[in-house]
């Protein structure tokens, strides 16, 4: 078996080496540090030393480099936060579209409802009209009677913009009831013509989301 051999306390470095060696040691790191390091990373040279060598213009450019990217990272980041902001009320607005849309929210928001009746007495051969001044989506109930004969009538609308629509239509009858719904905004309502031999007595009963009720002719 191989036995090493033990160094003599003579051959053993003494405290005071250890030490010169231990400040030598961080002495050679401060001059690597001041001349090579700095100049090469951070572009700092104290010394000159990092000009001389080139090293100084290398520092320099790492840290243009790092500046640049740490700017371009800034900005993304703050292209980024009003995009998310702006993307919230576009869904809020698409959703609260579609409950206007479906249920006629925009119509109960809009206008008052309201509950209205008119009496009109036509002769044989004579027609009336009444309006009621609605906007798109609003919706009002209605029901009509002819009390002593029966109508023609038609349940029709008159745009804002220029728009027509007849709703239904009927021939001889003596009453008529349901909901309209508003297809833009405008006038809608009923025509009423007196087809009978004698007097007849018109009865309109309204509810609903519009603004006027108005006998027309």
């Amino acid at each position: 078996m191989f036995n090493s051999q033990t160094p003599a306390p003579g051959e053993l470095p003494s405290a005071k080496q250890l030490v010169k060696s231990t400040v030598m040691a961080a002495a050679v790191a401060v001059v690597i540090l001041v001349t090579v390091v700095l100049p090469s990373e951070y572009g700092i040279d104290p010394t000159g030393t990092g000009s001389v060598l080139g090293l100084t213009e290398m520092g320099e450019i790492k840290t243009q480099l790092a500046e640049e990217a740490e700017a371009d990272l800034k900005k993304t980041q703050e292209m980024q936060v009003p995009a998310t902001i702006r993307a919230t009320p576009q869904q809020g607005s698409s959703l609260m579209d579609r409950l206007i849309q479906e249920f006629g929210v925009r119509a109960a928001f809009a206008q008052e409802v309201r509950q209205d009746e008119m009496s009109v007495m036509l002769k044989p051969g004579e027609a009336t009209e009444i309006k009621l001044t609605m906007t798109a989506g609003a919706k009002a109930a209605y029901e009509w009677t002819a009390e002593g004969g029966v109508v023609n009538f038609d349940m029709h609308a008159d745009g804002n913009s220029g728009e027509t629509i007849s709703y239904e239509k009927g021939r001889a009858k003596p009453s008529g009831s349901g909901e309209l719904q508003a297809a833009f905004d405008g006038k809608h309502g009923w025509f009423w013509r007196n087809r009978s031999n004698g007097d007849v007595t018109l009865t309109l009963k309204t509810s609903g989301a519009y603004s006027e009720i108005k006998k027309v002719m």
